[in-house]
């Protein structure tokens, strides 16, 4: 059985899906068989597309008009294939002229799933090197520190000299909680008594 799934935008509330019924009825998909979704394609809570997996059985092929209709990226897409492939349902896109029922569909599928792989490892490779590369220059990954370097230095010298932990909260408007952490980070003497009397 053929089953077909048609997505428009909720963006341009002008588009219709009419041309995608078209196309799928064309196909041999029966009416009764059509799910439709306005959505964005990045969004996971699609009751047409969760309606359309529920109607297919093992033998059926999922039809769609173009294979952005179904995925919001290339990746996803191809987790919703394999999905249904270890379903034992097949996938066809009109557009691409992609039917993975075909031994040359198959063979793209795969291509597109080692391309997506590459993609996934080129993006690994250039955070990495850009992490690498802002630690030689000295900086650090993650949320830089609420507490600049030069008050940094205002507090240990105000908590050297004898003032409260509270005063210096007051003082220089830092909750208790970012003190006590500012000041284990530098390493301060007295981080652990304070961080001991705030528990």
């Amino acid at each position: 059985m053929l089953v077909g799934y048609m997505r428009v935008s909720t963006s341009d509330e002008r588009q219709s899906v009419d041309l995608q019924r078209d196309a799928l009825l064309g196909a041999g998909v029966d009416e009764r068989h059509l799910h439709q979704d306005r959505a964005s394609g990045a969004r996971d809570d699609r009751p047409g597309l969760k309606a359309c997996v529920d109607d297919l059985r093992a033998g059926d092929v999922l039809v769609v008009w173009k294979l952005d209709r179904l995925g919001r990226s290339l990746s996803h897409l191809l987790k919703i294939v394999e999905q249904l492939k270890q379903r034992g349902v097949a996938f066809r896109s009109l557009t691409e002229a992609i039917d993975t029922t075909s031994v040359h569909g198959t063979f793209l599928f795969n291509l597109f799933g080692t391309l997506a792989e590459y993609e996934r490892a080129l993006i690994t490779e250039r955070v990495n090197a850009g992490l690498a590369a802002a630690r030689r220059r000295g900086r650090k990954g993650g949320r830089p520190p609420s507490i600049d370097a030069e008050r940094t230095d205002q507090i240990i010298a105000a908590l050297d000299g004898g003032a409260s932990k509270a005063s210096v909260c007051r003082s220089f408007k830092v909750p208790r909680s970012t003190l006590i952490d500012m000041l284990k980070r530098t390493g301060w003497a007295g981080a652990g008594a304070l961080a001991k009397a705030s528990a």
